[in-house]
């Protein structure tokens, strides 16, 4: 097996806790997405509106206008359409139910600890190189809102919902992504396997489920046992629209925090990269939430920079050059101020119409007027 040499070192030591599990993540480190790629050559010769037209008549299943496709977007879209065995819609209720009770908690612990954590790898090479965080960190994280919020909505994930459209849309611009790097002199195949490759992709989807329960619970997310499933199973299905091979794909909870973990001892130690987009994420929050003045943006912004510290802990924070805030009683007085909101709604019906989570939600995430494109 080749061991890409940035994961010489972690593979060594995450061998002697899990062999097999280190030995498939660093597998998967060299693999990217063969469906997804072999469609993304292919397009590449149509020109851009073309492509857009044929990717946008595929997701709408109008088979009229897929006469002069390639065989490689009908294969793809043959591929991934089926829901497999394992999927049960009905198990996704509770899950839903739970994201939209504690949806500012979700986008929370997203912003502050989840994102941060999993660029704290070498996932943030690719985003550092394309300069997505960069240069468009708000609208980056928008579009990611968006995401969760079309997962999350009942029958999202069903053929016709913008949840399963943005899912298998994020893998084509991946598989795009990772066409343009592959040739670029930026990117080194030697050092760091394939951009995007399955094992970050497989990765990030354990840090967007499980590992953002751990984050919700610490803010004072409320969830009972049948909700933290049904969460993590819509994750699952998402992450396998996302063309997570089952192969590293998590099967439950457990399965997927123990790639996490194993993934992360795998994974480099923290690079350049991962700093300036941690502190890209932190500054782009308050321009998400709508917050412009720059003092006030800056106050946020040292605000967050706290949660986020509390949340991911100080080893990581300070590996990314977080300010060396305090962290006693942070988490409790988040907790404490969730608590006061959420009795004052009850008290006032008024304060509770003004601090919707639906309209929230749709305040925070990116809406363009024409519609999901494919371009």
């Amino acid at each position: 097996m080749f061991v890409p040499s940035d994961y010489a070192s972690g593979y060594e030591k995450a061998r002697l806790v899990d062999a097999d599990l280190a030995a498939r993540y660093v597998e998967h480190t060299t693999i990217g997405d063969p469906d997804a790629d072999a469609l993304a050559n292919d397009l590449a010769s149509f020109g851009h509106e073309e492509g857009a037209r044929l990717i946008t008549a595929a997701m709408n299943e109008d088979d009229a206008s897929l006469k002069d496709a390639p065989q490689s977007l009908l294969h793809f879209f043959e591929r991934c359409t089926p829901p497999p065995a394992w999927v049960d819609f009905d198990a996704f209720a509770p899950g839903v139910r739970m994201f939209h009770r504690n949806a500012p908690l979700v986008l929370g612990g997203m912003a502050g600890g989840t994102l941060i954590e999993g660029f704290s790898t070498n996932i943030a090479k690719s985003f550092f190189i394309t300069g997505r965080l960069r240069d468009q960190g708000v609208r980056r994280l928008r579009q990611n809102n968006r995401h969760m919020v079309e997962i999350f909505m009942p029958g999202g994930l069903r053929r016709q919902g913008d949840g399963w459209k943005l899912s298998v849309r994020i893998r084509l611009v991946h598989a795009m992504v990772r066409r343009l790097l592959a040739q670029s002199d930026d990117w080194d195949a030697e050092a760091w396997g394939a951009p995007i490759s399955a094992a970050h992709v497989g990765y990030a989807l354990t840090a967007f489920s499980a590992r953002l329960l751990k984050h919700l619970k610490s803010l004072g997310g409320r969830f009972d046992q049948e909700e933290r499933a049904g969460f993590i199973a819509v994750w699952r299905y998402s992450g396998y629209l996302l063309g997570v091979p089952e192969s590293i794909l998590y099967t439950d909870e457990e399965d997927a925090l123990r790639l996490f973990e194993i993934g992360g001892m795998c994974e480099p130690p923290v690079s350049m990269e991962s700093v300036v987009l941690a502190s890209s994420l932190v500054q782009s929050a308050a321009l998400v939430a709508g917050i412009e003045e720059s003092r006030a943006r800056r106050k946020l912004a040292h605000y967050v920079y706290r949660v986020s510290r509390a949340l991911i802990r100080p080893p990581l924070a300070n590996q990314l050059r977080y300010p060396r805030y305090p962290t006693f009683g942070v988490l409790w007085f988040f907790r404490m101020q969730n608590r006061y909101e959420r009795y004052m709604s009850k008290l006032f019906k008024n304060r509770a119409r003004r601090n919707n989570n639906l309209t929230s939600l749709f305040d925070v995430s990116a809406f363009d007027e024409q519609g999901i494109t494919y371009t």
